[in-house]
């Protein structure tokens, strides 16, 4: 029952977030309703993993707080040397394709570190199979930066210390 109710609250917290309706009852109601809804139609899913264990907030540890500021920075770098060599009228690229081993220990470590690597500007992962990586560089320094696991061991960190 306390698993239903976290995600009640989730939902609410979420709906609240985003609509930012506290003043008015009609549409508070609503948004109760809507997200009793959901809930419900959740549980009925039977969306909860099998063990039935709370979800664990990994992305909310010291570490995390660290690790997406420090991502943050990694995209508004790359963005720049995109746009460099979009602007350049030579444009110099040089598509890499790699395959990289992640040293995350989980599947969600593994997925978060492709996801980065994605959102990064001039890298793509393309495939993420047991324990390879394949990801699509724009230039070979993107792939010489992926390469050199730097992500990969901040990503390794968040994992470890949540």
């Amino acid at each position: 029952m306390f698993h239903h109710l976290n995600r009640w609250l989730f939902y609410f917290g979420v709906w609240l977030l985003l609509s930012g309706y506290l003043h008015d009852p009609l549409l508070l109601g609503f948004g109760i309703l809507s997200c009793t809804l959901c809930a419900i139609v959740a549980w009925r899913m039977d969306v909860l993993d099998p063990e039935k264990e709370p979800l664990r907030l990994r992305l909310m540890s010291l570490q995390a707080f660290l690790y997406w500021p420090w991502l943050l920075w990694q995209i508004v770098k790359s963005n720049i040397d995109v746009a460099r060599i979009i602007l350049d009228p030579k444009l110099p690229i040089s598509p890499t394709m790699i395959s990289v081993r992640p040293i995350q220990r989980t599947d969600l470590g593994r997925v978060i570190y492709a996801n980065s690597i994605t959102l990064t500007p001039g890298t793509v992962t393309t495939d993420l199979r047991g324990d390879t990586l394949d990801v699509h560089a724009l230039t070979q320094s993107a792939a010489d930066d992926v390469l050199a696991g730097d992500m990969g061991r901040r990503v390794a960190q968040m994992e470890q210390r949540s």
